[in-house]
């Protein structure tokens, strides 16, 4: 593990994670993750790796997949989370953003938000984080009465973070919060991950998009079918070769650029490091 994991306790620990869907399919295979208070962890990895499996173990939604986690830990801020309830763990403070930008379509933005505090009731606590979700997508400011399915897919984006915000959580998961997005709108989401987590959010990024990722966490985590397979500094991995060559569509052989499409060998390559 890196060494500065250690150095100051992560929020989120996960410990030799096994996860079985149906009984038979073993899909998290021995999973460790440190992520680092008020940080930023990038979860990388191809279709199938096993991101998802992962944020859905941390929340406790398994269930609903017939999946389960019959092998490891998940600690909290040094408490076990893994045999909680759902809304147990929301309630210690994690909020996840699915893939998909699941907006509950048929209410406005208004009540879109509202329904995200349900557990905060109407309070003061509440209506402070309505008007810092305001501050942060000043768009949704302006279609507050609006029907969530008639945004755009980048407004329904923020509108998601920000419903996930509504529960002041300290740690945000994000599951591919770019994907089908412009690159502009890329551009915007990720500066507002970027807002959240200097307001003291701690961060899970899970994410195809590797260039978007690594250049705003602080440490990063590679899978393949399951497992780690590379872990280190964020600022490390973006210059590793195979990163480059396998996420970010560079390669060092004669040529110089080839596409990801052209690499015939990947998952027969084991240059991977332990």
């Amino acid at each position: 593990m890196l060494a500065t994991a250690e150095a100051v306790p992560p929020i989120l620990r996960i410990r030799n994670l096994e996860v079985v869907y149906g009984g038979v399919a073993l899909v998290l295979r021995g999973i460790n993750v440190d992520v680092p208070v008020g940080g930023i962890a990038a979860v990388l990895g191809a279709n199938g790796a096993g991101k998802t499996t992962l944020l859905r173990a941390v929340t406790g939604l398994l269930d609903v997949h017939r999946g389960a986690v019959t092998k490891g830990t998940i600690e909290l801020d040094g408490d076990r989370i893994d045999r909680l309830e759902p809304a147990v763990i929301v309630r210690r403070g994690v909020s996840q953003v699915m893939e998909g930008r699941r907006t509950f379509a048929e209410l406005t933005v208004d009540e879109n938000l509202r329904a995200g505090a349900y557990t905060k009731g109407n309070g003061p606590e509440t209506r402070q984080n309505y008007e810092r979700v305001m501050g942060l997508f000043p768009v949704l400011s302006k279609r507050r009465r609006s029907v969530a399915g008639y945004l755009s897919g980048g407004e329904q984006q923020m509108l998601v973070i920000g419903r996930a915000l509504m529960q002041s959580p300290r740690l945000l998961l994000l599951d591919e919060p770019s994907l089908g997005l412009a690159p502009l709108v890329v551009e915007q989401i990720r500066d507002i991950i970027v807002d959240v987590n200097n307001a003291g959010t701690s961060v899970v990024l899970v994410e195809q998009n590797a260039t978007m990722a690594l250049s705003i966490a602080s440490v990063g985590y590679v899978l393949e079918t399951g497992r780690v397979v590379k872990v280190g500094p964020a600022a490390e991995l973006r210059e590793d070769a195979d990163i480059k060559e396998f996420y970010l569509g560079i390669s060092s052989a004669e040529g110089g650029r080839r596409s990801f499409r052209d690499l015939k060998s990947y998952r027969r390559r084991k240059r991977w490091s332990a």
